[in-house]
């Protein structure tokens, strides 16, 4: 049985990972701390702190792939069509906005597609944070097991 003081250690250890929105590396900081300081008090707190970890390492890395794909299609259409070896001044510059490209769409795709596991970021981190209140374990899904 696990007592009220671990549920809620657990559960602000999931929710110290919001503390990114004001303090840079907030959601490794906060969940680190709180979970070095507690991990030898209860296994509880240990499985969920390590969780927590394991979970904003994997997103951070999923952030890095996605932006990495993303970032050459938008770089490829600024300068798709523009004569960089011949460059003659400004007036022979412009960027032609009528023609959308199939590179753009698929960064754009990405972009979206950034947004929505940002979305799913934010409510897998609610329920684990409901879950630790109500004292259940929690596995937080595609996430790479760095602490075991």
């Amino acid at each position: 049985m696990v007592d009220n003081h671990h549920k809620n250690l657990a559960t602000f250890i999931h929710l110290s990972t919001f503390s990114r929105f004001l303090i840079p590396f907030g959601n490794f900081i906060g969940p680190i701390v709180l979970w070095a300081a507690n991990k030898d008090k209860s296994e509880f707190v240990d499985q969920h702190g390590k969780q927590a970890i394991n979970f904003q390492i994997s997103v951070l890395l999923y952030a890095i792939v996605i932006g990495t794909i993303s970032v050459p299609f938008f770089i490829f259409k600024l300068f798709d069509g523009m004569d960089v070896i011949n460059f003659h001044g400004l007036h022979d510059f412009h960027i032609n906005v009528g023609e959308p490209s199939p590179l753009l769409y698929i960064g754009g795709g990405l972009g979206a597609l950034a947004i929505i596991a940002f979305i799913i970021e934010l409510a897998l981190i609610v329920k684990a944070s409901l879950s630790a209140r109500d004292g259940n374990l929690y596995k937080y899904p595609l996430t790479i097991n760095f602490l075991k």
